[in-house]
């Protein structure tokens, strides 16, 4: 009754679906390990601020520009606290507060933004020191529209930004920016210091999950083919039976 899959037209069916189950198996656990991939590098993203804490700092200038590596290192650097600013509707431990931010003013002629530390709302922020201060910092990439507690569309009193980066500072200040900021590992009293996030990039993005949506399309198309196999299989022995009982018309 199976005869017919040895002839001609049946070998290349069987050639086809002995080619194409494996190479959707491939494929597929193919997009998985790419899947498994991001999320690895995204839970080693996750823990490299608080590796990064633990070395020695390195002077601001061996860090800039800021990438996936620098991003979270400890940067020393010195200058003169000036203009001072809340970041508001910042989250810390459950609660929402307002960062204080304090342009530092470096030899080089330069602002730097820091993040002195969290503070809850309604409390005043303490004013920064008037001497020359040499801080000490982990090193992050100015923010962009679209991350957490942004507020990119303006309108906040006077005093408050929204955002934490150059293009958004550098109208405030009589000194260019640098394109990052430091959020300082000791915070003075009456702040909480605000730990280092991860480098922007580093999170499960969309197209990890298009990877793993991926892995199962090509899992579906592996079993489909052996299914229609399968199909026209019993379909092509069903119309053998009827030809030999004669029931064919």
């Amino acid at each position: 009754m199976y005869r017919f899959l040895t002839t001609p037209r049946w070998w290349g069916i069987n050639v086809f679906v002995l080619l194409a189950i494996p190479f959707c198996l491939f494929m597929g656990i193919w997009q998985l390990g790419r899947f498994e991939d991001r999320v690895d590098s995204h839970r080693e993203a996750e823990r490299r601020p608080a590796a990064a804490a633990a070395q020695d700092a390195v002077p601001l200038a061996e860090l800039l520009p800021v990438d996936k590596e620098t991003s979270g290192r400890l940067a020393e650097v010195s200058g003169r606290y000036g203009k001072q600013f809340l970041v508001p509707g910042r989250e810390l431990d459950g609660e929402t507060g307002s960062y204080v931010l304090t342009l530092l003013h470096t030899s080089e002629g330069k602002a730097l933004p820091v993040v002195r530390g969290w503070l809850p709302e309604g409390a005043p922020a303490p004013a920064p020191p008037a001497s020359e201060q040499t801080v000490t910092g982990a090193l992050q990439a100015s923010e962009h529209a679209g991350g957490a507690g942004v507020r990119a569309a303006g309108g906040l009193p006077s005093g408050q930004v929204g955002i934490i980066s150059a293009a958004s500072l550098v109208n405030l200040v009589p000194d260019d920016v640098y394109d990052a900021w430091v959020t300082l590992r000791e915070s003075p009293e009456g702040l909480t210091p605000v730990p280092a996030a991860a480098a922007v990039g580093t999170g499960l993005d969309l197209k990890a999950f298009q990877n793993l949506g991926y892995t199962g399309e090509w899992f579906v198309f592996a079993g489909f083919v052996l299914f229609m196999w399968v199909r026209l299989v019993r379909r092509e022995a069903e119309t053998e039976r009827d030809r030999a009982l004669g029931l064919e018309p």
